[in-house]
C-alpha cells in the first residue's frame, strides 16, 4: 500500500482481512488512495501526491500499527502539505528518518517522540543505509516514489521479515537489483 501511495499505480493484494487492516486502510485513504474490496482481494490505486495526514498516533490494535509507522512516513515525507506522527509505542522508532532526509525529505523530530514531516514534491535518489527491517522497508518505499537511483545497503535487515523484497518490487514495477558485495 506504501509503495502505491509513494510511487503511484494500482496494485491488487490477495487474502487481505479488512478487518484487520481497518485503521491502515483509513490512513491510506486519507491521504488519498482508493481501497476496494473485490471478490477476496483488496485493490489499491493512487494517483499524483499523496495527501496529508495531519496527525496520526501509532497505538495497539485496534489503531495504527507501530510497525506501519516508518512506512506511511515514507508516504508524508511526499504528501502536499504537512503530517505529524506521533510514535509511542517503542523508543527509537525514528531512526529511519536521517536516511529519509538523505532523500530530500523534510521532517523534523520534536519532543515526546513526534515527527513533523513537510511533504515535498520530489524524493531524490541516494545513498541510504536500513537500520531496523521496517525502516529499510521504509527506505525501500521512498525509493521507489523517488527520482533517481537509490542504493540501499544493510537490506540484511529487510530480508529478516521480508522474503526476497526484490522480487515482489519488481512484480510491482520498481527497477530494483540485489547487487551482491564480493568478498562477503
Amino acid at each position: 500500500m506504501a509503495g502505491v501511495a509513494c510511487a503511484g499505480g494500482k496494485i491488487c493484494i490477495r487474502d487481505a482481512v479488512r478487518e484487520h487492516l481497518a485503521p491502515v486502510i483509513s490512513v491510506f485513504e486519507a491521504a488519498g488512495c482508493e481501497v476496494r474490496f473485490i471478490n477476496g482481494e483488496m485493490e489499491v490505486e493512487s494517483h499524483g501526491r499523496p495527501r496529508r495526514v495531519r496527525f496520526l498516533r501509532t497505538m495497539p490494535f485496534p489503531g495504527f500499527p507501530t510497525d506501519s509507522q516508518a512506512l506511511f512516513m515514507a508516504v508524508a515525507s511526499k504528501a502536499d502539505g504537512t503530517s505529524v506522527i506521533s510514535e509511542k509505542i517503542f523508543e527509537n522508532r525514528f531512526r529511519h528518518v536521517p536516511e529519509l532526509v538523505k532523500m530530500g525529505a523534510d521532517i523534523r523530530i520534536g519532543d515526546c517522540c513526534v515527527a513533523v514531516v513537510e511533504g515535498v514534491e520530489n524524493l531524490c535518489g541516494a545513498r541510504v543505509s536500513a537500520c531496523d527491517l521496517r525502516g529499510g522497508s521504509a527506505l525501500a518505499v521512498a525509493a521507489m516514489g523517488a527520482e533517481g537511483q537509490t542504493i540501499l545497503e544493510n537490506i540484511y535487515h529487510i530480508d529478516r521479515g521480508c522474503e526476497s523484497f526484490e522480487s515482489v518490487f519488481a512484480s510491482l514495477g520498481a527497477d530494483i537489483v540485489r547487487k551482491r558485495r564480493s568478498g562477503v
